[in-house]
């Protein structure tokens, strides 16, 4: 049995090794399935374990399970795992009824192939009753942490952090102590900590740019500014250090304040400059000719050509419109026409989306956000639907209600936070050559 990348799995202590590293946390109280193509690991599907009524009479729930996984059109099995976040011993007498109720429902297509319960100290077959290879209470839970798999996973960088929860905001302060930031860690990192001095400076030079963008909200030229400054930022090299920088993160967060622009940013990220600029262009979020120049903090960059944006306040124009036209693609994108904003937003188009970039503007707005403010809010939503397109709605939710809690009514995370309740799959997600890998 391999999963992706090849990695290999020799028994059920490697399967189920490898559930954390896919979903980034160590899941409780959670069913877990794994679809199988032959041999080889599929997707993986996460929802919380049903209780109460729900769980007496599972119907419309397994019926939601099975529409999840339909979605890998090639799984011909499954693999289930039942985290019960307490004893596996007596998960039986809990989940028995339901598991059996799952593999009827799955029976069809893609039938359940082994089953497991996984507790807080050991985990057991969910259909060996034979007390010889499956004595009670059940087998270690560190056999599994002790896996090959499992090794192998933290030799290619992988990690298991905490699951996914919202934070509180950063408290408001103007002592030289550090405040937490307030989104939830990726994949179980620490949280962000921001020196209060700086944190205190960029929402000073925040206020003083998010004036001078306001008055430019309709300027073609101000739009590809912001987003030459933004397409600098995120073709860093990768694993290069963030350094924190007052006025370009005072600029960067401003921008997203502007919920145009915000959007913007996001297409750019996914499908280019030339759709974000085009895109913009029909929802009538810019219009040519203004009285106003652009303006762009002085950052320094130490490439040979720096964007010729990236200069000091009131320069003289940047570019002409007719530099940034919209004839050109994405190669990704369909031939001679962008991706629509709406498109987009659902993981419609284009077919695959610029990942790489995705992952460095994640990033970049984890620093962002780790500031405070309205502008985190925005940071934080732009994170949770990346999350979302990555296929780890968890997360997406914890980012989404981080955002709420920092400006509550935000509406673009209201929206999507119903988007992700309802269940709804980013198109990306549910296509297998262009889903994200994290691995």
């Amino acid at each position: 049995m391999t999963a992706p990348e090849q990695l290999r799995i020799t028994g059920p202590e490697d399967v189920l090794g490898y559930i954390p590293h896919s979903l980034g946390y160590w899941p409780k109280g959670s069913l877990v399935v794994i679809t199988m193509q032959g041999k080889r690991l599929g997707a993986t599907l996460r929802l919380d374990l049903p209780a109460g009524p729900v769980l007496a009479n599972p119907g419309r729930y397994l019926s939601t399970v099975r529409g999840y996984l339909e979605a890998d059109t090639e799984a011909d099995g499954t693999l289930v795992a039942i985290f019960t976040g307490g004893a596996a011993a007596s998960a039986s007498a809990t989940y028995g009824h339901f598991l059996a109720e799952l593999d009827s429902i799955l029976s069809a297509a893609m039938p359940v192939r082994e089953a497991w319960y996984v507790g807080t100290d050991y985990w057991r077959e969910a259909y060996c009753i034979d007390a010889t290879c499956c004595p009670f209470p059940g087998r270690p839970l560190q056999e599994i942490l002790d896996s090959p798999l499992n090794a192998e996973m933290v030799y290619r960088g992988s990690s298991v952090g905490p699951a996914p929860e919202p934070q509180s905001a950063p408290a408001q302060s103007n002592s030289a102590q550090s405040t937490s930031a307030q989104s939830p860690p990726p994949h179980g990192a620490t949280a962000r900590t921001v020196p209060s001095l700086h944190r205190v400076a960029v929402l000073e030079a925040e206020a003083g740019w998010a004036g001078e963008l306001d008055l430019r909200r309709g300027s073609r030229a101000q739009l590809l500014a912001v987003l030459d400054l933004w397409e600098a930022v995120l073709a860093r090299p990768q694993g290069e250090p963030w350094l924190p920088e007052v006025e370009r993160d005072a600029f960067l967060r401003a921008s997203l304040l502007i919920p145009g622009w915000r959007d913007a940013v996001l297409v750019m990220a996914v499908a280019g400059k030339n759709a974000a600029e085009a895109g913009a262009a029909v929802f009538g979020i810019v219009k040519d000719g203004t009285d106003l120049r652009p303006v762009s903090p002085p950052v320094p960059f130490p490439a040979a050509d720096p964007p010729s944006v990236l200069q000091r306040p009131f320069p003289a124009p940047v570019h002409a419109v007719a530099d940034h036209g919209v004839a050109g693609v994405k190669a990704n994108s369909p031939a001679g026409a962008n991706p629509g904003y709406a498109d987009v937003l659902m993981g419609v188009q284009p077919d695959v989306p610029d990942w790489a970039t995705l992952d460095a503007l994640d990033v970049v707005l984890e620093h962002l956000a780790a500031v405070g403010g309205p502008a985190a809010a925005a940071a934080l939503t732009l994170r949770g639907w990346i999350s979302w397109c990555r296929g780890r709605g968890s997360y997406a939710a914890a980012h989404f209600a981080s955002a709420l809690e920092v400006q509550p009514g935000y509406r673009f995370a209201e929206l999507l936070l119903e988007l992700v309740g309802r269940g709804a799959i980013c198109g990306w997600a549910g296509r297998k050559e262009a889903a994200w890998q994290k691995f």
